[in-house]
């Protein structure tokens, strides 16, 4: 099963990356998934693709180099041309829980910054409702007790993500919370509730920020385009 499940991925990112051309500034994202789409430019690049790269996270930028990925840095660019990233969930209506991966608050500025935002996934990551998934929330470290506390007066339950040495640290030296909100019925209302919370820099809700989801499916593709999207 797992098998079939990385030849959806791949199988995902060698569509994603037909959108890519020559001289655009592109985000990379983080994960199993972002990793294939990856390796798929790294190819591209070797025959003759020009193009600018901006990481998501530090183990993407590693990554990237290695496959003599021109890299720049988020702050020097205004805006992306288009970002190609994975998702732990996805919806009909291209709402997505992602952070799973641990770059959350990076993917969601490189998300933010960009003109189009391609998903990819593997067949497993189709749901009718958000939250079989448990929601990543990026938190300052000082603040995990009051955002916890906070998390349960809104039907939550969070735990603090652990690393072997203790609680994961991301690249920007946060912790992250993985909440338990159920199936949630309106990511919007969630996400504006979240927002609220001092100490949360982020969270793994993506509302109206994908305009496509490239699916593997068994030995092909399916494409969910949102609604508003002109890709």
């Amino acid at each position: 099963m797992k098998e079939h499940l990385e030849m959806e991925k791949q199988l995902a990112a060698k569509e994603a990356v037909k959108f890519i051309k020559d001289n655009q500034i592109v985000g990379l994202g983080t994960g199993s998934t972002a990793y294939y789409a990856i390796v798929e430019i790294g190819i591209l690049i070797s025959r003759g693709l020009k193009i600018k790269a901006v990481p998501t996270s530090t183990k993407t930028s590693n990554l990237a180099k290695s496959l003599n990925i021109p890299i720049i840095d988020i702050n020097q660019v205004t805006t992306i041309d288009i970002t190609i990233d994975g998702t732990d969930e996805f919806t009909n209506d291209l709402d997505l829980i992602k952070g799973g991966g641990g770059a959350l608050y990076q993917e969601k500025i490189v998300a933010s910054k960009s003109k189009k935002l391609i998903i990819i996934a593997d067949s497993s990551k189709k749901v009718d409702i958000l939250g079989k998934f448990k929601l990543p929330i990026e938190i300052e470290i000082n603040s995990f007790d009051y955002v916890l506390k906070h998390i349960i007066a809104i039907n939550g339950v969070g735990e603090i993500r652990l690393a072997p040495t203790g609680p994961y640290t991301t690249d920007q030296g946060n912790y992250i919370i993985d909440a338990d909100f159920g199936l949630i019925n309106n990511p919007i209302e969630l996400s504006k509730k979240l927002s609220q919370i001092e100490g949360i820099i982020g969270h793994g809700l993506f509302i109206n920020l994908a305009d496509r989801v490239i699916m593997g499916y068994n030995d092909s593709t399916i494409t969910y385009i949102h609604k508003s999207s002109s890709l």
